[in-house]
């Protein structure tokens, strides 16, 4: 999920302990909701055991009730970029869900991680597609580190997903997290000044103890979004196929550690 609120928080000790308990359940409620994503399967069927799952971890869903969000996890196929909700919709072959998973634990801690995930076999492109998002993801952290300014991290996306002809989705942003499921700063996938200081985004310096949730929202076609009728599930403008791939992390004094950890699902595309 995305939005923001007050100063960056810096993380230590105890703290960081925390984020690393919440970032693993999450990450073990993405996969396992994940390997449900199946021809036949229901997308209400998924939320219900995301629930299931959150509750053997001894976590709850960080997306319940925020702002009145409906559903235990955020589950969007195709054209729906992020904020799907889990209903009725019966997945098929070759679809391509997106499942976003944000929990919170008993000590207050949120972990918040999403990955693209296809339904049996889908066509090339949108395996490419996939590949490129996931990659850009890891380009993006990989810029994150001590000293770099945030604008290293966000244009990362933009800059690799532009070579393959695709497009960021500008409306919705990454973020910080802490014990809010949103913090500051706000991590966009693209950097252009004049826009980020319309937007009033900060350009930090990163130092260590910042959690951010870096999330690439990527479209095969505009980047233009529309919101549907539920006020949450967002989609393609143009119907085009969407992307998404997120993970928590903390800067460090050296490399950034993941706090989502999970095996990469794709090698990187090639152009």
């Amino acid at each position: 999920m995305a939005k923001r609120k007050s100063r960056i928080q810096l993380r230590s000790g105890s703290e960081l302990d925390g984020l690393r308990e919440a970032g693993a359940k999450a990450a073990e409620v993405l996969q396992l909701s994940a390997e449900l994503a199946k021809a036949g399967t229901t997308t209400g069927e998924i939320d219900l055991a995301a629930r299931d799952f959150m509750a053997d971890r001894s976590c709850v869903s960080a997306f319940l009730g925020y702002k009145g969000f409906p559903g235990q996890i955020c589950i969007s196929v195709n054209e729906e970029v992020v904020h799907g909700i889990g209903g009725s919709r019966v997945l098929e072959e070759g679809d391509v869900v997106k499942i976003d998973v944000g929990i919170r634990t008993e000590s207050g801690w949120i972990g918040d991680n999403a990955k693209s995930v296809p339904v049996g076999a889908i066509p090339a492109d949108a395996t490419r597609l996939l590949a490129t998002s996931e990659e850009s993801l890891h380009l993006a952290i990989n810029q994150a580190r001590e000293g770099e300014l945030l604008s290293s991290v966000c244009g990362a996306v933009e800059a690799h997903v532009g070579t393959f002809g695709y497009t960021v989705v500008k409306q919705f942003v990454g973020h910080g997290v802490g014990r809010k499921l949103h913090e500051e700063p706000q991590v966009p996938n693209y950097w252009d000044p004049a826009e980020m200081k319309a937007r009033h985004f900060k350009n930090p310096r990163l130092q260590a103890g910042m959690v951010l949730a870096i999330e690439p929202m990527v479209n095969a076609g505009t980047e233009d979004v529309l919101i549907l009728e539920d006020g949450w599930t967002v989609i393609t403008a143009d119907r085009a196929l969407s992307a998404h791939f997120e993970h928590m992390i903390v800067i460090t004094t050296d490399e950034p550690e993941i706090l989502t950890p999970r095996a990469r699902s794709y090698a990187p595309a090639e152009i």
